[in-house]
């Protein structure tokens, strides 16, 4: 079975305090880290020994993760396994680089966010530079509101072109025609995170060959279903895969809509769905339905 999986356990811990972020600066106690640090290992220990499978891991902490070594030391063992296919995590990039000097870099890859007025920007873009002198996969982002644009012309200039920048539309925000150009002319997708997509009654991967799970196991579909298909531990949930149309009017996060079939994006992102890279051209004619 090729399945990905979209983890997110109990950490809600940030070191940014976004405005725009609901879960920005809240801190976890010693006893809540302990427990994430226990999920995360039981997660972890789970996908190096499903060997019968192909699998490709984003993790999707509402925290920042890769601050805690316990992320950094998952990300780089599960890199190594034959098996994973890719294995991803979003952040801010607050976190050292050093680490990705042990990890296999054909496999691991990083979702990077610019916050403009969390961190220094010569800062952030320093850590850029040293993930392209790494050789890591990575692209990078930033929330698409009006005061951010003069920071995402400077990344735009800043990063080397073959580093995919990518525009997310700010919640409750809504664009007119000029202002969408603007925005298009930095992120050529960002047409498609412009405006929630209607999805009620159509096919989708999420629930046959893509998942959310959360620390205690269980397995829902997507982060934005809430019902419950079984758990990944004791193997329920595996009975439960089948096509199934979205149950939702409309889905407006990139980490729901871009596995709708009706939408063209497993071929715009061959190859990098998880980590958010775009394949070149010449490559997405030949895509098929693989992450």
């Amino acid at each position: 079975m090729d399945l990905t999986l979209l983890y997110r356990g109990p950490l809600a811990s940030c070191d940014y305090d976004c405005p725009y972020c609901p879960f920005a600066k809240r801190r976890d106690s010693r006893e809540q880290l302990r427990t994430d640090r226990a999920c995360l290992a039981r997660f972890a220990d789970w996908a190096e020994a499903r060997t019968t499978d192909r699998l490709s891991l984003l993790f999707t902490p509402w925290g920042e993760g890769l601050v805690r070594s316990w992320y950094r030391d998952t990300l780089t063992r599960l890199s190594h396994r034959p098996h994973i296919r890719r294995v991803a995590i979003q952040t801010n990039l607050s976190c050292r680089t050093d680490w990705l000097a042990g990890a296999d870099l054909d496999t691991l890859a990083l979702w990077c966010t610019y916050h403009p007025g969390q961190t220094p920007y010569d800062r952030f873009l320093a850590k850029c530079r040293e993930l392209e002198r790494l050789g890591a996969r990575f692209s990078v982002g930033i929330v698409g509101l009006p005061d951010h644009l003069d920071a995402a012309r400077r990344l735009r200039a800043d990063l080397p072109e073959r580093v995919y920048l990518w525009v997310n539309a700010a919640e409750g925000h809504t664009y007119d025609d000029a202002e969408a150009g603007v925005w298009t002319a930095l992120d050529p997708l960002f047409p498609y995170s412009r405006r929630p997509h209607a999805s009620a009654g159509l096919p989708c991967r999420t629930g046959e060959s893509v998942i959310s799970v959360d620390g205690e196991g269980t397995v829902r579909r997507c982060h934005f279903v809430r019902a419950e298909l079984g758990n990944l531990y004791d193997g329920s949930y595996r009975q439960a895969l089948r096509p199934r149309p979205c149950p939702l009017t409309t889905c407006d996060c990139h980490i729901g809509y871009v596995h709708l079939e009706t939408l063209p994006l497993y071929d715009v992102f061959a190859g990098g769905v998880l980590e958010r890279i775009p394949a070149p051209a010449p490559q997405r004619s030949r895509a098929g339905g693989h992450v």
